[in-house]
C-alpha cells in the first residue's frame, strides 16, 4: 500500500503550507483504489471516524481526524484542517486557513467517474479535478494474507495480519492490518511505510458497516463549481462570495 498511503500523506502535508505570503496548495487526491479497497475485504461499504498518523524519517509527526464514508469506487472525507497537530504544522497554519474560510474541507473521490472534488463548506464552493487514473475494482487485485498473531485494538479482539496486495499490472503493496473479529473482519488499524520513508497508521472508530447514502459522494448542488484552485483563490482574494 505504499503508493496509496503516500498520496494520502501528501494531502495532509500539502494543506499545511499556509503562510502570510503563500496560499494553501490544492492537495493530490487520495487513491482509495482497488488495492486499498482490498484491505476492507467484504466490508467495502462503511462509515467511520478515521485518525491518520504520519511520522517522517526525521521524526516529524502529523495527526488529523476525519469522518469517512466508503463504497466501491467512492470515498468521502470530512476534515477540519485547523485541528491538525504535530511538529510539521506551521504555527500560523490554523489561523490562516480559518481566515480564508478553508479550514473545513470535504474530499470526495469518485474513482468510478475519474473525478475528485475538494469541497469547502464555509465558502459554498468546490473544485472538480480529473484523476487521470485507470480504475480497477478490488476484485481485480489479489491479496496474500499471513497471520501474525492476535491483539486487542480499542476494545476489539483482532487478528493481526500481514497483507500483500498485488495490482492487476503486477506491483505489490504490503501492510500490517488488524481485523476486528466482532466487525466482520473490518480492519480497525492499518499500518504501512510509504515510499518516501513516512511511517503511516490509520485507525478507525465508530465503524458502521453497510453502504452509505449515495448522495454523500456528490458535491452539494447549490455550491459553486470551480475548475481549478487558482480560480477559487482569485474569487476569494477579490472578496466575492463564491455562491
Amino acid at each position: 500500500m505504499k503508493k496509496h498511503f503516500t498520496i494520502l500523506g501528501s494531502v495532509i502535508f500539502g494543506l499545511t503550507v499556509v503562510t502570510a505570503r503563500a496560499q494553501p496548495r490544492p492537495p493530490p487526491t487520495p487513491s482509495f483504489d482497488g488495492a486499498m479497497g482490498k484491505l476492507f475485504g467484504e466490508n467495502s461499504g462503511f462509515s467511520a471516524t478515521m485518525e491518520f498518523h504520519s511520522t517522517g524519517p526525521s521524526g516529524g509527526e502529523i495527526t488529523i481526524s476525519a469522518k469517512i464514508a466508503h463504497a466501491e469506487g467512492k470515498a468521502r472525507m470530512e476534515m477540519d484542517m485547523s485541528a491538525m497537530h504535530g511538529s510539521q504544522i506551521p504555527p500560523q497554519a490554523a489561523a490562516r486557513m480559518k481566515q480564508m474560510g478553508m479550514s473545513k474541507l470535504t474530499m470526495i473521490i469518485r474513482r468510478d467517474k475519474g473525478l475528485s472534488y475538494m469541497v469547502y463548506p464555509d465558502m459554498k464552493a468546490y473544485v472538480e479535478t480529473a484523476t487521470h487514473e485507470k480504475y480497477a475494482a478490488a476484485s481485480e487485485y489479489k491479496a496474500e494474507v499471513t497471520k501474525l498473531g492476535q491483539e486487542a485494538i480499542d476494545g476489539h479482539d483482532c487478528v493481526k495480519n500481514k497483507v500483500v496486495v498485488t495490482d492487476p499490472d503486477g506491483p505489490t503493496h504490503e501492510s500490517t492490518v488488524w481485523n476486528a473479529t466482532d466487525l466482520k473482519e473490518f480492519p480497525v488499524k492499518i499500518q504501512t511505510t510509504a515510499a518516501n520513508g513516512n511511517a503511516m497508521v490509520l485507525l478507525f472508530q465508530d465503524v458502521k458497516l453497510g453502504a452509505p447514502d449515495d448522495t454523500q459522494f456528490d458535491p452539494p448542488p447549490d455550491f459553486k463549481k470551480y475548475d481549478d484552485m487558482m480560480s477559487l483563490m482569485m474569487s476569494r482574494a477579490r472578496g466575492a462570495p463564491p455562491q
